[in-house]
């Protein structure tokens, strides 16, 4: 062979061998038509389970804070599509995926489905307009069509190696039942992906157990349970010995709101030592209905005592739990001769612990040995949103807390918190909670590990031991009435507070709420954190000049998220000139936009 024909043979050689690399191999063939199998597969399934679950005409739906809820006996078809789609969160985020079938606070005729996210929070509001649209699909064929163009955008493929895992929970609603078997049939409906049945749940521990999958933790109830009883102990082990309490009963009385939560916290008090509780309505001995005249909502809105308490209450630390026990508020019957109660609500939970865990930081930051932390100081803050009372913010400001505000919504809320070293938030109405930076934990074990070894016993080594029980205790994944009730106690008892004490530590403003039916709220815009109206023009200047006219006035409006409303919130120094507020203000919100009626 001569060199030309050699360097032809290179040639033809190297173009082969690039033709090759370019054609699909046998087994590239083979995976590409598997791949198409399970595609036309997973689409003949999906149109098949669909077609069982046959949706309302005439009836939309739309993902809020809390998912889909409504009427139970409209819900299947929901239920069903919401499967699907927890199925596809985690094929798309290769991770664990929670269900929680609930309507928390809701009658007991209603329910609802959300999604937990990997991290244990509120399903991404990425994924929200999606929601929406698979939900609302007017026929299997219709829902397929979105399910493969969301599918291919997200690059979501089907029947990889991992399979999508979900866990499933519900409270203890009659209709819990068929609508789990409705969103196990939307799961099954995805190839590779698993449904596992938690069973019934607080809406809290479903979101705790996904939070622990995902983080490679044993997730189990009794791991829950064991968790909240352990740091606990370790916090009121860490009591200082020479607090005297002045309240006037040890007992704490809790309104399980005839619900999942009161079953739920027999069972962990077994667990408990250093606190007696008792649990009414819980709900198991024929007590009452769901929610009906008990249960956070009811207290926290009418103020007044729940049902299954009365006279023999008067002066006794009493809690409400909600239907789901995802919200927490605290109480006190004050007379033997009416129902009103005073109340001690989102906001001063959320002052009590900012305040505690502000003065653990402060006792870590008085250690002379701490110099490398002090050039990065602990970031505190404290997240609310404009429904929070004006005398609570005064408050954390007067301790010198950074204080924010977010819109409406723990989604909002939780992310804005998630900003900082120790981020704190709660609403009104007893849905909040604490989180702790990955950074910040690290840094109080080392912290702990080394005052262990040279000043065991020291102020200094208990503050980093206080703040990391803190950080097992509360439920960092969501608002937790179990968690945060625990919380709440052990820093009663290492204040030596009664509830009075607590009470007292700022007075309300006085407040009203007025809803202004309108033709369209979307006509509503606002920004600050919806205290200012963008649009329609003109309205935020009348808003000022009527607030302007009332000592300690504030007041603004915002668009519901569900219905034609448009929202009025006003504050005053007296009660009276509140009232008066919210109606002028709600007369000229319906000049603007509404229908010259009454308002609620």
């Amino acid at each position: 062979m001569n060199e030309a024909q050699a360097r032809q043979g290179d040639n033809l050689w190297r173009q082969s061998s690039e033709y090759l690399s370019l054609s699909p191999s046998r087994s590239q063939i083979s995976s590409q038509e598997n791949a198409m199998q399970v595609e036309e597969k997973q689409q003949s399934i999906i149109l098949q389970s669909a077609s069982r679950f046959p949706p309302i005409q005439g009836v939309r739906f739309s993902y809020g804070t809390a998912g889909f809820r409504s009427d139970a006996s409209i819900l299947s078809a929901t239920v069903f599509r919401v499967g699907i789609l927890a199925a596809l969160r985690s094929l798309k985020t290769r991770s664990v995926t929670g269900l929680m079938i609930t309507a928390s606070h809701n009658r007991v005729s209603d329910n609802g489905i959300k999604i937990a996210d990997p991290h244990g929070g509120m399903m991404t509001q990425d994924w929200e307009p999606f929601a929406d649209a698979i939900v609302n699909a007017g026929n299997p064929e219709d829902l397929l069509q979105l399910i493969i163009q969301f599918t291919k955008k997200e690059n979501i493929s089907f029947g990889g190696a991992q399979p999508a895992e979900i866990l499933l929970g519900r409270d203890t609603r009659p209709s819990g039942g068929a609508l789990l078997e409705a969103a196990k049939q939307g799961i099954n409906a995805v190839i590779g992906a698993v449904a596992i049945d938690m069973g019934i749940l607080t809406t809290s521990q479903l979101h705790w157990m996904v939070r622990c999958r995902n983080k490679g933790l044993e997730a189990l109830e009794c791991d829950y349970f064991a968790q909240l009883s352990s740091s606990f102990g370790c916090l009121m082990d860490l009591v200082p010995r020479d607090i005297i309490t002045d309240r006037v009963d040890e007992k704490l009385i809790v309104d399980g709101a005839n619900g999942v939560g009161g079953e739920k916290l027999k069972e962990l008090k077994k667990q408990l030592k250093g606190l007696v509780i008792q649990v009414r309505n819980s709900g198991k001995e024929g007590e009452g209905i769901l929610n009906e005249g008990v249960g956070a909502d009811y207290v926290q809105k009418e103020k007044v005592v729940p049902c299954g308490f009365g006279p023999n209450d008067v002066g006794i630390r009493c809690a409400s739990l909600d239907g789901d026990a995802d919200r927490l508020v605290y109480f006190r019957v004050l007379s033997t001769s009416s129902n009103s109660i005073d109340l001690v609500d989102g906001d001063k939970i959320l002052s009590l612990f900012a305040l505690f865990i502000k003065e653990q930081l402060s006792i870590l930051n008085k250690n002379g040995k701490e110099e490398s932390n002090n050039n990065n100081p602990v970031r505190l803050g404290i997240v609310q949103t404009a429904y929070a009372n004006g005398a609570s913010t005064d408050y954390l400001r007067l301790l010198g807390l950074e204080v924010v505000f977010t819109p409406t919504g723990v989604k909002y809320l939780h992310e804005k918190a998630a900003e900082y070293d120790v981020g704190i938030y709660f609403e009104a109405n007893g849905h909040g909670t604490v989180l702790f930076s990955e950074q910040l934990l690290c840094w109080l074990e080392a912290r702990k590990n080394e005052l262990a070894s040279a000043s065991a016993g020291c102020e200094c080594q208990k503050a980093a031991l206080r703040l990391l029980a803190i950080s097992r205790l509360i439920n960092q994944a969501v608002g937790d009435a179990l968690s945060g009730l625990l919380l709440v106690e052990a820093i009663l008892q290492h204040m030596g507070w009664s509830i009075e004490k607590w009470s007292e530590l700022y007075k309300d403003l006085p407040s009203k709420q007025l809803k202004v039916k309108v033709m369209d709220r979307t006509a509503v815009s606002t920004t600050n954190a919806e205290t200012v109206v963008v649009e329609p023009s003109g309205l935020q200047e009348v808003i000022n000049t009527e607030t302007a006219k009332y000592p300690k006035g504030r007041c603004f409006i915002r668009p519901s998220g569900t219905e034609d409303v448009i929202r009025v919130y006003a504050e005053a120094s007296t009660q009276e000139a509140a009232d008066n507020l919210a109606q002028s203000v709600a007369r000229h919100v319906d000049r603007f936009l509404g229908f010259c009626s009454s308002h609620e």
